[in-house]
């Protein structure tokens, strides 16, 4: 089962970076990647809150080193994936998921990152410069991610009642 979850999580990595690199939307000083959200929501539901966080990571590291990403890519991401998971899993809802991505990255991983900002960055920006910009990102991924798990369930119940 690891090397199962450990695949699918290369595969989700590998999706988020190639698809994230081409669908971005610049606001402000970020890039927001709803491509990032959308891969949170689906590992969250299919691979449980630490592998999910693990991906997140590796689509923030990998995008950081190319440089397409920026470092705000890992509290936001990291955040709303772990919530997200949780979410899920207390519920088993996939719009539970995908509230959880917009409430953890947009809240909570921008309020992680106002630190970031201060520390790494020397930029003295408000807790809410980074708010707009992580909701509106996550909220648009959140819902891509919401509508594929919704579809393939879909797909998957039509193929049971068929059999």
């Amino acid at each position: 089962m690891k090397t199962k979850k450990l695949t699918l999580c290369a595969m989700l990595i590998a999706i988020g970076i190639l698809a994230g690199n081409f669908i971005y939307i610049p606001i402000g000083a970020s890039k927001c990647f709803p491509v990032q959200a959308a891969v949170n929501v689906i590992a969250s539901v299919i691979l449980g809150p630490a592998y999910a966080v693990l991906t997140a990571f590796g689509i923030s590291l990998v995008r950081n080193i190319i440089g397409t990403g920026s470092i705000m890519a890992f509290p936001g991401s990291m955040a709303g994936a772990f919530l997200a998971s949780i979410l899920y899993a207390k519920t088993k809802s996939t719009a539970a998921a995908a509230s959880g991505e917009v409430i953890g990255t947009g809240i909570i991983g921008a309020l992680i990152a106002v630190p970031i900002s201060k520390f790494i960055l020397g930029s003295e920006v408000g807790a809410l410069f980074y708010v707009g910009p992580f909701i509106v990102s996550s909220l648009g991924g959140a819902i891509i991610g919401y509508l594929i798990l919704k579809s393939t369930e879909i797909i998957r119940l039509g193929k049971k009642f068929n059999d």
